[in-house]
């Protein structure tokens, strides 16, 4: 459960550019390809990122590279850039950091390598600076092997953090109070109950409790002297998600679509009774409910967003009313995100983006009505040259209507193109509107690139995921990406023999899926942390995940225990079949991957090998599930282009940087020298 006082903002399409322009010249402008963009400027860091305000407005952190990683940076908020100093110096990126609620600390997660066993460290900004030029950084969970959660971040004690670690039991989290000043650790509660997450109210009590039931479901229970009590349940094909207490401590926000509905809608719960009342659902009636937005004093809810085709936002206070509009007046067109605000909301960091810009962000104070532009996310990259985006739908075989978006090269026309299907992971999650880099960076290479919202993803109703329980590989599933292919040919926009596949983790997956079970549809493939075999992956989840699988996993994909599902995963399993893949395949894994082991990948590229078919594999040790590192991300990058203009003939930057060509010829794997290894090794 995750309060969230700040999120993506919806607004309008960016204004046309251009409208000066003669139709002969927009005729002509069209008919040209854009330049090719530099890869640098997709996939290096970014200059300036991730800013913060204090909660007092007094700091803005962000991230910015130092030590050759992302790491965070402070200043004053009034000050320019460069004035600001480092407060970490790690060696690799910074993955996501908070303030503490008295705007005394900075705190940060980090893991080792991408193991995902992430920690919480602690610096003090105006601490001594140590031998790094920068402030000494504590971890404040310091246990080899260990993933911490954050639970809690008390109103009334804002020296300390409620976390959760699992190093008594690897599967389940105890709770700790921990000191940030000392770094002391106290035991709050030891779950004995196999409670897969604890809520806590505004003030850092436990209150509530989120546990899976044998039958897949999910229940909520009071968490009171006297133990747990059951006071709300749905079953596996429905959804309760918690979302953060009123401010009264006496009920509990959470959106769920338990019953009858379809979609999900935002409910109050009566913490004693249970007792549920709706207070919005999405006026449009087309999509779940998507967040919702407190006042960071007062608690009070200010906002709700609803995600269709774009995103969409409905103020709900007179005060909130007069923000929204105010922003929109000070702001340039594009889609608003308020990305962090001061306790008392006089200062917002807001940023304004679209599908071909990922974004500026400006410093608007609420009294004036007035927003500064503080910087550009991307400042170098020509967002002129780049392709729009388009929310399209089509019909699936069995008439469902499927939801997607599609990206055509710019000045290449809309017939007869390669195509890259680019699929996401999840498969409970969805894609978006918006600047997507491996979008535009192969829009630009020639590409018309389709996302596809199969069912399964998530955000349309429950009907429309549990369309895709146990449809995964020969499946409805995979059937809407092979229809989504269909459509694009029967459109005109496909050249049938110019279809490659990628995807990350169950796009990878499908990816797999896609070139076994449709082998004649696809020219080529590249599964990113993407599972071979659905029994090695089901069994070597990690153990936290574990309690998750006796419920909706086993429900929803299959449990290898039981013989039936076996059989039925082992023919789902693209490593079984792989004799009729036909395709070429760029195999991409990180070393470190705790939710799908390098085992996968390991196996479908010797069974490959073994018959003598076409494979690439660039494995990159320092990596987990997908790469953070820059040196790493653009090496990839260097290495698809390259395998994409092989076998479907798109356009590939010649040129490479002696550093990144070195990474690649590092991370790619002689595949006559792979050998299977254990599904337990990272």
């Amino acid at each position: 459960m995750k309060r969230l006082t700040l999120l993506v903002l919806g607004l309008a399409l960016l204004a046309a550019a251009g409208c000066g322009d003669t139709q002969e010249q927009t005729a002509v402008a069209a008919a040209e390809p854009a330049p090719l963009i530099d890869r640098e400027l997709f996939f290096g860091d970014p200059e300036i990122s991730a800013s913060q305000l204090s909660p007092d407005g007094k700091w803005m952190s962000f991230i910015k590279p130092y030590n050759g990683a992302r790491n965070i940076w402070i200043k004053a908020a009034d000050e320019p850039f460069d004035t600001a100093r480092p407060v970490t110096a790690d060696e690799r990126p910074v993955p996501g950091y908070f303030w503490s609620r008295d705007s005394r600390y900075v705190l940060y997660v980090q893991d080792k390598d991408g193991d995902e066993n992430f920690h919480v460290w602690a610096v003090d900004p105006a601490g001594e600076v140590g031998p790094d030029d920068v402030p000494a950084a504590r971890n404040l969970t310091p246990v080899d092997g260990v993933r911490t959660r954050i639970y809690s971040v008390p109103k009334n004690a804002p020296d300390v953090i409620l976390v959760g670690m699992n190093d008594r039991d690897p599967s389940f989290h105890d709770i700790y109070k921990v000191d940030i000043a000392t770094g002391e650790r106290v035991l709050v509660k030891q779950n004995d109950e196999g409670v897969g997450y604890w809520i806590f109210d505004l003030e850092g009590e436990l209150r509530l409790a989120y546990r899976q039931l044998p039958d897949g479901g999910i229940e909520l229970l009071r968490v009171d002297m006297e133990g747990l009590e059951q006071i709300l349940t749905c079953t596996y094909e429905e959804d309760i998600s918690p979302i953060g207490f009123h401010k009264d401590r006496l009920h509990f926000y959470l959106s769920t679509n338990k019953g009858e509905r379809d979609l999900g809608e935002l409910m109050i719960m009566d913490v004693e009774s249970g007792e549920i009342t709706l207070v919005e659902k999405d006026p449009e009636n087309e999509v779940d409910f998507g967040n919702a937005v407190f006042h960071p004093d007062t608690d009070e809810l200010i906002a709700t967003t609803y995600v269709g085709d774009r995103v969409r936002v409905y103020p709900q206070t007179d005060e909130a009313k007069k923000m929204w509009a105010n922003l929109k007046k000070a702001l340039p067109e594009g889609e608003i995100g308020v990305n962090s605000m001061s306790r008392d909301m006089g200062r917002m960091l807001v940023s304004v983006s679209s599908d071909v810009d990922p974004g500026s962000v400006y410093l608007f104070d609420a009294a004036s009505g007035k927003a500064e532009l503080q910087y550009r996310s991307r400042p170098e990259l020509p967002t002129g040259d780049l392709a729009h985006m388009k929310p399209v739908s089509f019909e699936a075989r069995d008439g469902m209507k499927i939801h997607g978006y599609l990206t055509l090269p710019k000045g290449l026309g809309e017939s007869n193109l390669p195509v890259v299907m680019y699929i996401h992971g999840g498969p409970w999650a969805r894609d978006y509107w918006g600047y997507e880099p491996y979008a535009q960076f192969l829009a630009n290479r020639g590409y018309a690139v389709m996302q596809v919202n199969y069912r399964s993803s998530t955000g349309y109703g429950k009907n429309y995921t549990n369309a895709g329980n146990r449809e995964w590989g020969t499946g409805s599933m995979q059937h809407d990406v092979t229809d989504a292919v269909k459509w694009l040919i029967a459109e005109g926009i496909a050249d049938p023999t110019r279809v490659g596949i990628f995807g990350g983790s169950y796009g990878g997956y499908a990816t797999l899926a896609g070139v076994t079970f449709t082998p004649d549809l696809y020219a080529c493939g590249v599964p990113y942390v993407g599972p071979s075999n659905l029994i090695t992956l089901i069994e070597s989840f990690p153990e936290y995940w574990k309690p998750f699988l006796e419920g909706s996993w086993y429900k929803r994909v299959g449990n290898p225990e039981v013989e039936a599902d076996r059989a039925d995963l082992i023919a789902r399993s693209p490593l079984f079949s792989c004799d009729q893949i036909k395709a070429p395949l760029l195999v991409v894994h990180g070393a470190n991957d705790p939710r799908v082991k390098q085992h996968e990948s390991d196996q479908i590229v010797v069974a490959l090998r073994q018959k003598e078919k076409a494979v690439e594999y660039v494995v990159a040790p320092d990596e987990g599930h997908g790469f953070r590192a820059p040196e790493n991300r653009k090496a990839l990058a260097v290495a698809m282009e390259r395998f994409l203009a092989k076998h479907l003939d798109g356009r590939v930057q010649e040129d490479v940087l002696p550093e990144t060509q070195k990474r690649l010829d590092e991370i790619t794997v002689d595949v006559s020298t792979v050998e299977v290894s254990k599904p337990d090794e990272g």
